[in-house]
């Protein structure tokens, strides 16, 4: 009997745990019969999907394509076999959401209760995190991100652009004085990010020009949260995505510096999701309710 769909189900596990045995324990089988299923999948398809050697396995470029599109497929069956039996109904299950920290907190959890109220039968599952995270692996339905996005061969829809703000909270400008060129920032200290995407130097333009001008503090965050609260309690001077400061420039907990140096550039944010082309209602109605609600 032709069983495509549970050859495709145990793939994906294996993707999912690296290694046989981790599949078979997910899927309750024998490493044996997982190793079988592949070979038939592998066979019928005529490529090789997954490397495997004495220490681990991997996926081959051709692997993770159809890793893609099998998620992808397998997420539409069973959209299909919930909604079969309830069409007209609301979407409704369980909506995993990731995105980064600071959009989550200042942008996507304000909005949230809305949405609630609006899709009563749709349970969120929200992770912040501002690592980059893979939503096969860790089954997530769309990731929110800021800034240049990867060619992962994932859907974007384009929420909104923020540009970006030097800022530094009062008491920090009262004790240290505040900067009137760029040039000034080397004698004071700036707020720096620790993750591999972040730089190290801030752009600013001068006279028609743009530069770019090499910060060195002695203070790193993993997240702009926490170079922002940094700043709040008056550490340094951050550079920041607006949309993140925009309530603390209005309360005046933060000023923002050298506004006639700011070069004008920001960030693009995108909701990502897998790419196919019958979405989950659940997410599609999430997708089309961030676009009217997110404002920045």
């Amino acid at each position: 009997m032709d069983n495509r769909l549970g050859e495709m189900e145990t793939f994906l596990a294996v993707a999912r745990q690296g290694s046989l045995a981790g599949a078979a324990r997910e899927l309750r089988l024998t490493p044996s019969a997982v190793s079988r299923a592949l070979g038939r999948l592998e066979a019928r398809l005529g490529v090789q999907l997954i490397a495997r050697t004495t220490r681990a396995l991997a996926l081959t470029p051709e692997g993770e394509a159809y890793r893609l599109r099998v998620a992808g497929l397998l997420e539409e069956i069973d959209e299909l076999e919930r909604d079969f039996p309830a069409t007209g109904q609301s979407p409704s299950g369980r909506l995993r959401v990731n995105a980064s920290v600071p959009f989550g907190v200042h942008c996507l959890i304000p909005v949230l209760p809305e949405f609630q109220r609006t899709f009563p039968a749709i349970t969120l599952d929200l992770a912040l995190t501002d690592a980059m995270v893979d939503l096969v692996d860790e089954r997530a339905d769309i990731a929110i991100r800021v800034g240049p996005l990867r060619d992962s061969g994932l859907r974007a829809r384009k929420l909104g652009h923020s540009t970006m703000a030097v800022v530094a909270s009062p008491a920090y400008l009262e004790r240290h004085g505040t900067p009137r060129v760029p040039a000034d920032l080397e004698r004071h200290t700036c707020l720096r990010f620790s993750f591999r995407r972040s730089v190290d130097s801030w752009p600013f333009r001068t006279d028609g020009v743009t530069t770019h001008q090499v910060m060195d503090g002695r203070f790193l965050g993993n997240s702009g949260e926490v170079v922002r609260m940094m700043a709040l309690a008056g550490g340094g001077i951050a550079r920041l995505a607006r949309f993140h400061v925009a309530a603390d420039l209005a309360a005046s907990r933060l000023v923002e510096l050298l506004t006639p140096f700011n070069p004008g550039d920001g960030e693009d944010i995108h909701a990502l999701h897998v790419g196919h082309d019958r979405l989950a209602t659940r997410i599609r109605a999430f997708l089309d309710f961030l676009e009217t609600r997110i404002r920045l």
